[in-house]
């Protein structure tokens, strides 16, 4: 109620100061006094807001409040993710790792560990190797390197940690958050990277994140070092890579206190081992995985077929033979859950037995796999919604975006929507989105016709529609808007008193400005039309100045949910209307007023038109303009619906969610997408 009356104050008494100063006739110490009155009040305001601000308690506490906001979102991205890479099943593989010697300084671990113990893990719990979040927490310093052959299961390891930990954590204890490292600029330091991570990925105001890194709250799970660079012709690791080396030296730098940082890194080993020689994670403790024998393999394959006579012929083979080629083949998770997703309602898989070699046995399953996802289950009503050959088509093209071939810089595994556009060709989608922008705002020159200044308006409106598609077109790529969403106690309260302080204070300064600006008016004897000009323009952009500062101050808070492409496009497509609306409303009112006020109001609701739109379109809608054009621009090549292809995608297993982006399931289905631009006969 005290801030209401006092914003009621500072309103009456702005509105008498400018009634006055229209009315003329003050002398310069009366002027000056008027013009005190609203900033007075507007200190008023300030002090009862101030004085009515809740206690927050110290920073630390904040932070570890925020760190416990942190690890439910994190267990809930992960869980979900979990889920998907295991095929939408339940059934884990029991994953066993090894401790490894490296050359230099290498932290203390147990010998030997596994991924969970009790509940989940297949036969007598006998084993004394501790699982995968005792092992870190035994290891000192806490550094861990997980590596492995590719489809060992690392990134699933890597999730077992992250939930382990961040489910059973003591208050202070930091929060495992898991980082994609193709994604990592390494112009950029670890604590830079933590940053941008949990404001970009998981919706984090920037402010908050960083106090949660200051504090040490962020755990990095780095995922993906070898990810960071493309190999060499031959397809063996670059020792050479430059990225990945200067990733490691961030780590390497990374520090708590006097001690080395903690962090977990994935990697595969070959990728790994070429940069020992030079860049090797010192303090760190290296873990291979192993490959899975042949009993727990089997009993994967008996839980996930639901067809035992079918597969009899199969895991009879790999039960009489725990040491042959096949069984070798199969002793990696993702072979296993490959061969379980081609299999499931149809086909014979003893025609796995006529394969004598790793690289034949993939090209059979790969080839098999995007049929197999789209292929409904067997009594399911309806039709595919989709056709494989589609399908794989579609996903060749993404694949081939995020090779590094020119859409991006480097190799990368994130699909994020608003970064596509350059797949339909850069220079394209560039003039298609200047023509559409030159569209829109010329929408209005037919009023021109209904003002007395024809030429006059119509050259305005066609120049400003050519500096706006200029713009457009020369506009870097856009991103997601960088303010939060949040439904927070409090936000109407701040949300009013903001939409009330800002343009009131814009408004004196707006008066004293128009008083500056307009000397020339007031010599020729317009002084009230120059003061009503500052005034409609002070008080409109005021107004919008206050609604953008107070969605922007008053929405931002602790993410409530996870992060997924949807949530995030649907989020920015909304809040960038709102921003749009916002913008165009006001600026083409503040122009639109004082043009109506100078000349006459036909002529500025022509002007305020376009200005509207111009203002609008090019600040909250320039990335969904410039994605809508590349979805026009690429009809051929991706279906029109995207996002609702990329979401079918993950449910079908081909894809999963990774905070905001998409990526592939698995690395090994993006590259042989990116080398088969047609599914062609199925070997």
């Amino acid at each position: 109620m005290g801030v209401a009356l006092a914003a009621l104050l500072l309103m009456a008494s702005a509105g008498y100061a400018v009634s006055q100063l229209v009315r003329g006739g003050l002398g310069p110490a009366d002027t000056a006094g008027l013009l005190g009155l609203p900033l007075g009040a507007a200190g008023l305001v300030a002090a009862v807001a101030a004085l009515r601000r809740p206690w927050q308690g110290t920073d630390a506490e904040l932070v570890r409040q925020w760190a416990a906001t942190l690890a439910v979102q994190v267990q809930e991205s992960e869980r979900k993710l979990r889920h998907q890479l295991l095929g939408g099943d339940t059934r884990r593989i029991d994953l066993r790792y090894t401790l490894r010697a490296v050359p230099g300084r290498a932290a203390e671990a147990p010998v030997a560990g596994r991924t969970f113990r009790g509940i989940g893990a297949p036969g007598p719990d006998c084993d004394p190797a501790p699982d995968i979040a005792g092992f870190f927490q035994t290891t000192r310093p806490r550094r861990l390197v997980i590596a492995g052959v590719p489809g060992s299961g690392k990134t699933v390891l890597a999730l077992e940690l992250v939930l382990a930990l961040a489910s059973d954590r003591a208050d202070g204890d930091p929060v495992p958050v898991r980082i994609p490292m193709a994604q990592w600029d390494t112009a950029h330091t670890l604590p830079e990277l933590l940053v941008d991570h949990l404001t970009q990925a998981l919706d984090w105001p920037r402010e908050m994140a960083e106090g949660l890194g200051a504090h040490g709250m962020v755990l990095p799970v780095l995922d993906g070092l070898d990810e960071m660079d493309p190999p060499r012709a031959d397809g063996s690791p670059d020792p050479d890579a430059r990225r990945a080396r200067a990733a490691v030296q961030h780590l390497n730098a990374h520090q708590q206190g006097l001690n080395a940082g903690p962090l977990v890194l994935t990697s595969r080993i070959a990728n790994y081992d070429a940069l020992l020689a030079h860049e090797p994670l010192i303090d760190s403790a290296l873990v291979v995985i192993s490959p899975v024998a042949s009993a727990p393999a089997l009993t994967y394959l008996r839980d996930r077929c639901h067809d035992p006579a079918r597969w009899r012929t199969l895991l009879d083979h790999l039960a009489a033979h725990p040491f042959g080629v096949h069984a070798q083949a199969l002793s990696t998770p993702w072979r296993l859950g490959l061969t379980a997703t081609v299999y499931r309602y149809h086909g014979d898989p003893a025609d796995l037995l006529v394969l004598h070699n790793i690289d034949a046995l993939d090209r059979h399953l790969l080839a098999r796999y995007i049929p197999a996802a789209v292929e409904p289950a067997a009594g399911a009503p309806g039709p595919p919604r989709y056709r494989p050959a589609q399908v794989h088509r579609w996903l060749h093209h993404l694949a081939g975006h995020l090779a590094g071939t020119g859409a991006t810089a480097y190799p990368t595994t994130d699909i994020t929507v608003h970064g596509l556009w350059p797949l339909a060709g850069p220079r394209t989608v560039r003039v298609a989105d200047a023509l559409l922008t030159f569209c829109l705002i010329s929408a209005v020159l037919p009023g021109a016709w209904l003002t007395p200044l024809v030429g006059e308006v119509a050259s305005s409106v066609l120049a400003l529609a050519g500096a706006s598609s200029l713009a457009a077109a020369l506009a870097p790529s856009p991103s997601r808007l960088d303010w939060q969403k949040r439904h927070v106690p409090g936000l109407r309260g701040r949300f009013v008193v903001g939409l009330v302080v800002n343009p009131v204070l814009a408004t004196v300064v707006g008066i004293a400005t128009g008083l500056a600006l307009g000397a020339a008016l007031v010599a020729a004897g317009h002084a009230s039309a120059a003061l009503a000009a500052g005034t409609v323009v002070s008080w409109v952009a005021g107004l919008g100045a206050g609604f953008r500062f107070s969605m922007a101050v008053g929405l931002r808070g602790a993410p409530t949910t996870a992060v997924s492409p949807p949530i995030a496009l649907r989020d920015d497509t909304v809040y960038g209307l709102i921003y749009a609306v916002s913008t165009g409303l006001f600026g083409g009112l503040a122009v639109g007023g004082t043009v109506a006020l100078l000349l006459d109001p036909s002529t500025g609701l022509v002007i305020g038109a376009a200005t509207a739109v111009a203002s609008g379109q090019a600040s909250g809608l320039s990335a969904a303009r410039r994605y809508l054009v590349f979805l026009l621009c690429s009809r051929r090549r991706l279906p029109f619906r995207l996002g609702r292809f990329l979401d079918w995608a993950c449910s079908a297993g081909l894809m999963r969610y990774s905070g905001p982006a998409y990526q592939f399931r698995h690395a090994e289905l993006q590259h042989w997408l990116a080398a088969h631009p047609d599914s062609g006969v199925l070997p």
